[in-house]
């Protein structure tokens, strides 16, 4: 039987439909730019359960696509991170607490559930979001980049956004390679009940393995990024409710009360990866098709938003959206960002995970200044909220 196939033109073509992909495809449609965003389209079956902390640049991002404040109610602000060293090592570092109020801000940020974040771009882009259960070929030349869908369908775009993930096949249409690593770790992500308040407070207990993250959400509820070494993540996913919340408690200490309910875990293996560029031949890579870096820091999605909000500035008031001088001024602006943030993330986690002395010691002193020294605090806690 032969297929149907039927081509489409548009001027610039998202591939991907996760969060970064979608911010994207909102974003790009003023102006008066056939947009197409194809990727799939969330499987009720199988609910997204990872909660995402948004910084203050990815607030004012949401703002300007008038999204935030319906999704206000559905976050949690996070006003208080404390990071407390549970190592047991003999360098032991200070705990410190990072208080926003400090620099005179309500919140350095919001805690939000994914699914309800994908539901909320996924209703502004409407009829422009393309279901697809993916791209099947993605071809290049000096006029356009054409897609190749599922039955037969193929789409063309004068600029296509790479936002399909780790494994891009946009990234590698581009011809653009890879620097990828991997960490002896897995995190398992859940969300859970407890009987005493938050009060906005984060709480990063530092072990060995890896931080053992709690970040409010809504309510006497938080979510959970437990980084343990593989084999004991495997041990933990083996563990009914019950058992899993009880141990919850111990690491815990009573800090939150009884833990209570638990959703469905997820586990992955941590690994990093960053592109050697972030644009060529009219493709240009956003989200995790540029970097993967560990759940440290909340700075994921947040350099996945900063990747969007720059692509949309370097498109301003140009002809061609995937021209030359757009592509070299989006990897100019993006590439020191990207590189700063995945490296201070790499060495964070590789300082706490690592058994050496000096990588100890360096580690002890740097919180110890942090701990100590209220400028420094207040200027790591400028950046860390910081757009750039």
């Amino acid at each position: 039987m032969t297929e149907e196939r039927i081509q489409t033109h548009c001027d610039i073509a998202v591939v991907g439909a996760g969060p970064a992909g979608l911010a994207a495809a909102v974003a790009l449609r003023p102006g008066g730019r056939d947009v197409v965003c194809t990727g799939p389209a969330p499987d009720p079956s199988k609910p997204d359960r990872r909660t995402t902390a948004l910084l203050s640049g990815s607030l004012q991002f949401l703002e300007s696509l008038g999204l935030w404040d319906g999704l206000r109610d559905a976050a949690a602000p996070l006003r208080v991170l404390h990071i407390i060293d549970r190592t047991g090592r003999l360098f032991r570092a200070p705990d410190i607490v990072f208080d926003a109020a400090e620099i005179g801000e309500e919140a350095f940020g919001y805690n939000i559930p994914n699914d309800v974040l994908v539901r909320a771009l996924l209703g502004r882009l409407g009829d422009a979001h393309l279901p697809t259960t993916g791209v099947e070929a993605v071809e290049a030349d000096r006029e356009s980049v054409r897609l190749s869908l599922p039955g037969g369908r193929r789409l063309s775009a004068r600029l296509v956004v790479g936002a399909d993930g780790r494994n891009s096949l946009c990234r590698e249409a581009a011809g653009i390679g890879t620097r990828s690593w991997t960490y002896d770790q897995t995190a398992i992500v859940a969300n859970f009940n407890h009987s005493r308040p938050h009060h906005g407070a984060c709480t990063e207990l530092h072990f060995c393995s890896g931080p053992f993250t709690v970040v409010p959400l809504p309510g006497d509820r938080s979510s959970l990024v437990w980084v343990e070494r593989p084999a004991e993540a495997a041990r933990l996913m083996e563990q009914d409710e019950a058992a899993f919340a009880a141990t919850i408690g111990e690491r815990l200490q009573g800090m939150f009360g009884d833990v209570g309910e638990v959703s469905a875990r997820g586990a992955f293996p941590l690994a990093g990866l960053i592109a050697r560029g972030m644009a060529r031949k009219r493709i240009a890579l956003v989200g995790e098709a540029a970097h993967v870096i560990p759940p440290i820091g909340a700075q994921g999605l947040n350099l996945g938003f900063r990747d969007v909000t720059d692509l949309v500035s370097c498109l301003e008031g140009v002809a061609d959206p995937g021209g030359p001088a757009v592509l070299a001024a989006y990897e100019r602006t993006r590439r020191g960002d990207v590189l700063a943030r995945t490296f201070a993330t790499d060495l964070l986690n590789r300082t706490l995970i690592s058994g050496l002395a000096p990588f100890q010691i360096a580690r002890g002193m740097s919180f110890a200044g942090l701990a100590t020294m209220p400028p420094l605090r207040r200027l790591a806690m400028r950046q860390g909220m910081s757009a750039r």
